[in-house]
């Protein structure tokens, strides 16, 4: 199992955001796409980006069925869009 505990609601946005990406984080995880390391720090980079209100607004709004890019205020926005899928 993938959390944390320490920062519940970065780990929820992070995995709010990657999900409107098209990305598993989990599952980048588990595959090793992504390291725990890395992932720890994707998470400390996302509770102290200062976006915490912006993109709970944004993932409270319906998205589509479509993957979005992730939006220019996230932190990690480079590192999502790293993982997430080739869109044809």
């Amino acid at each position: 199992m993938i959390g944390y505990v320490e920062a519940p609601i970065s780990w929820a946005l992070i995995r709010g955001m990657a999900r409107r990406a098209g990305v598993d984080v989990p599952r980048a995880v588990a595959e090793g796409w992504l390291s725990r390391e890395n992932l720890a720090v994707l998470v400390d980079r996302c509770q102290s980006g200062g976006c915490t209100a912006s993109c709970i607004n944004l993932l409270g709004k319906p998205q589509g069925t479509h993957p979005h890019p992730p939006p220019a205020f996230c932190a990690i926005r480079a590192e999502l869009e790293a993982l997430a899928p080739v869109q044809k």
